[in-house]
């Protein structure tokens, strides 16, 4: 169980009011986390009988709750949470981006669809290059040429079509067009990443949109109608892909592109087609991991850590103790390394999955470690960190069949290319900085990529989203994933072993000090105060360097757990706006 030694007067504070005990289909009260601080009531912990939606706001769990109430089933409740999150919380939610949905069905059945953006197809392998060969700094992050085509609204329509209980559509627009039009009230977290962000939506927006405020500073609980994008949900509400991709939203994204030297056009969004894909399923003990597969690199690197730790005693070692933090930080190196240079987008590349997973494979890579020392990283290769970025955003939900569902979605940074395509209300995203701009340079993310994830056109990005399912001895346990840029996989990993080695109820595992290691620099990343000063000590002497990430924070984890009586607990992240709703 989770150790007070190893955690801050602050994480036992919010441990002790909202891990209170609950049954039947019980919450936390808003008073008792701090009343006020919150527009909108947040269940960070919530028991329920029969079903669950955790996501990044409260209304969007409430409108993927209320379509499960309806007689939806997970996945109809995943596209309204969706399109709820692209009004709800614009810095990470989305229809101009793209995401990657897992999906266990009740019978046992796997699914996993690729939403991913593509590279346009006037995209070429140099385009953010100077003359002399160097990558012009964020030239594949800022405006228009940032922008991969949005692959959101497709990639919902495809789960529609296969996976729908309601079979109504427009029921499932509707909330958000409502939300939309009718305004919601924005968060102090809102508030604030707006005003943070004005300069460069004036800087990089070629008429003003509805998220620059005239007048002063958005302020908590503040209303913002979104009257051009309410527009666009109502045609896509009428007319579902055509409503996105062909008509008047589609000239006026063109249209954006033109005004800001941008290269989509008609023809890529006509040809944009999102992708059923294979799942990435592993076993870890006596659980079945399932995960995303490439163009994530997810669900492999998540396989590749899990399988290079599984037989150490990491539970006998105890949570957070050196030994473990030590063996856990060495598989997470190893991942990345092998994540640099093997994966991409199997469209354009043979990504070698099986043996990138074989438990063999990953034996010879633990060959070389060290119980007692670090292992150089520069031993195994190499690459530079720059920083992260946790604007992506992540959804759990399970219906009253027991069908699952595991979303993980993304403008890429905070507010993507920070371009709002005018008339239409949406953030365009900069997932063409995950590409690689240069062969050997890293991303923002500090993320080398080498020709598996070179630029071309109609290419996916390589992505570190991980949405998660597993099963325990055959029935559903877990689903989980996180945002956070690199730090996403690593998260995942250790809130899974959180919950399968330590013995944690979800709500602790999801709320736990998080670790990460990307492989170079030669570091563990650290939340502020996740480790006490002598665990600190003791990694040094193993030869480890820690400190503590830019931000003092790691991923804003979802995440629910089927308890042994059947019941869900849902876990929704201290660390932002994130709420459970279940019934």
């Amino acid at each position: 169980m989770f150790k007070p030694q190893f955690m801050t007067k602050y994480m036992l504070f919010i441990l002790i009011i909202t891990l209170i005990p609950l049954a039947g289909c019980k919450q936390d009260s808003a008073k008792k986390i701090d009343k006020d601080e919150l527009v909108y009531p947040q269940n960070k912990k919530l028991i329920s009988d029969k079903a669950m939606v955790v996501s990044a706001h409260p209304l969007a769990s409430k409108v993927g709750m209320d379509i499960l109430r309806k007689g939806g089933n997970a996945i109809d409740a995943a596209i309204a949470v969706q399109f709820a999150l692209g009004v709800t919380y614009p810095v990470a939610g989305n229809i101009g981006g793209g995401g990657f949905m897992v999906i266990r069905m009740n019978d046992g059945t796997t699914a996993a669809l690729d939403y991913r953006e593509k590279a346009p197809l006037a995209a070429f392998r140099d385009m953010y290059l100077d003359s002399l060969g160097n990558v012009v700094p964020r030239l594949s992050l800022d405006g228009h040429l940032a922008v991969g085509v949005p692959g959101t609204v497709d990639g919902m329509v495809k789960a529609f079509e296969k996976y729908s209980q309601l079979k109504d559509w427009k029921q499932l627009v509707k909330p958000s067009w409502d939300l939309a039009k009718d305004g919601i009230l924005l968060t102090k977290r809102e508030a604030n990443g707006l005003n943070r962000n004005k300069d460069k939506f004036e800087k990089f927006n070629t008429s003003q949109p509805v998220f620059i405020k005239e007048n002063g500073e958005w302020a908590k609980g503040e209303k913002l109608v979104q009257s051009d994008l309410a527009r666009t949900y109502e045609l896509i509400h009428n007319k579902g892909r055509a409503g996105f991709y062909e008509g008047e939203v589609a000239d006026e994204l063109v249209a954006e592109m033109k005004a800001g030297n941008g290269i989509i056009t008609h023809e890529d969004l006509k040809e944009y087609e999102a992708q059923w894909r294979t799942p990435i399923v592993s076993q870890y003990k006596n659980y079945e991991v399932i995960s995303m597969s490439p163009p994530s690199s997810g669900g492999i690197a998540l396989t590749q850590m899990l399988g290079m730790v599984e037989n150490y005693p990491i539970k006998d070692w105890g949570f957070h103790s050196p030994q473990t933090i030590h063996v856990m930080a060495e598989a997470e190196r190893r991942a990345f390394a092998d994540r640099a240079k093997h994966l991409g987008d199997p469209d354009f590349y043979e990504v070698p999955v099986k043996e990138l997973m074989d438990k063999n494979y990953l034996k010879e890579r633990m060959a070389n470690f060290n119980p007692n020392a670090a292992t150089p990283s520069d031993s195994i290769q190499a690459g530079v960190l720059t920083k992260e970025s946790d604007q992506t955003t992540h959804f759990s939900i399970i219906d009253a069949d027991g069908n699952a569902v595991s979303v993980t979605t993304t403008l890429n940074t905070g507010y993507g290319s920070k371009v709002v395509v005018s008339g239409a209300g949406f953030f365009l995203n900069n997932e063409m900085d995950d590409l690689s701009a240069k062969v050997g340079v890293p991303n923002v993310f500090g993320l080398v990529g080498e020709e598996a994830n070179a630029i071309e056109p109609g290419k996916r990005m390589l992505s570190s989203m991980t949405p998660t399912i597993a099963t325990k001895d055959g029935k559903l346990n877990m689903v989980i994933g996180t945002p956070g840029g690199s730090t996403i996989i690593t998260s995942v990993f250790q809130v899974f072993l959180n919950v399968s080695e330590f013995g944690m109820g979800m709500s602790e595992a999801v709320n736990a000090p998080r670790f990460h290691h990307q492989w170079l620099p030669d570091q563990i990343f650290t939340e502020t105060d996740a480790f006490p000063a002598e665990t600190v000590t003791a990694l040094e002497k193993l030869g480890h360097k820690v400190g503590v990430r830019g931000s003092g924070k790691i991923g804003r984890f979802e995440g629910i757990l089927v308890m042994p009586d059947g019941k869900l607990e849902g876990g929704a992240d201290i660390r932002g706006d994130d709420s459970a709703a279940g019934y």
